[in-house]
């Protein structure tokens, strides 16, 4: 049976050629003029292409119109190896409702035990400047508690994510945000929340513009 249509194989495909080209939906909307909620469809594999985009699409990435819509063997196994899961986005700040859903990969630099404990989230926001700005993306390793200093992402009341550097006192944690705008927030024993993970690496999205 051909493979020819079938939407979850051809998001596959395109999100494997965005991983080995460091490219995410942003990119490619404004690369080749298109709507992001198009590629994000794309990408989720909630619609099929025109020819002439799946065309357009193998230009950019310099491949074969075959090698976005036909199978590939053992493709997410390099996948899972070699990337980590973008999620969302993290706000810095306090407003922003977490989303966990799948917008990309995000490459692996290093090996690791445990790759399937790490994950990826952009930020938004500018709580965490002049250290984190809008876009960065922050890997972190999924765990439920961090040491006293470290920067971890917290869920308050099991909707709003945040990231901040994490100050443990005896009855109660401080979020501490780097820019000085925003004053430490303290959550006690019986507020709604909970560490989900311990940031371990950033990468810096404007450094050289």
């Amino acid at each position: 049976m051909s493979d020819l249509g079938n939407k979850e194989i051809f998001a596959k495909n395109l999100n494997y050629y965005m991983l080995l080209n460091h490219k995410d939906r942003n990119d490619i909307a404004r690369d080749l003029d298109l709507p992001y909620t198009t590629v994000t469809s794309w990408c989720k594999g909630e619609f099929y292409p025109r020819i002439d985009k799946i065309e357009a699409l193998a230009n950019y990435f310099e491949i074969r119109k075959s090698d976005l819509v036909e199978s590939k063997e053992n493709q997410e196994e390099n996948i899972t190896k070699r990337a980590y899961p973008l999620l969302g986005k993290v706000k810095a700040g306090y407003n922003y409702l977490a989303q966990e859903n799948l917008i990309g990969y995000v490459a692996i630099d290093k090996n690791l035990p445990d790759p399937e404990n790490y994950f990826a989230l952009k930020v938004t926001g500018d709580s965490m400047q002049p250290v984190l700005y809008e876009d960065d993306i922050v890997v972190i390793h999924k765990q439920n508690d961090v040491e006293s200093g470290q920067i971890g992402i917290v869920l308050v009341d099991n909707e709003e994510a945040t990231i901040k550097k994490i100050i443990k006192h005896d009855s109660y944690i401080e979020l501490i945000a780097f820019n000085s705008y925003y004053p430490p927030r303290k959550l006690y024993k019986k507020d709604k929340f909970r560490i989900i993970g311990k940031v371990t690496e950033a990468r810096i999205s404007k450094i050289f513009e």
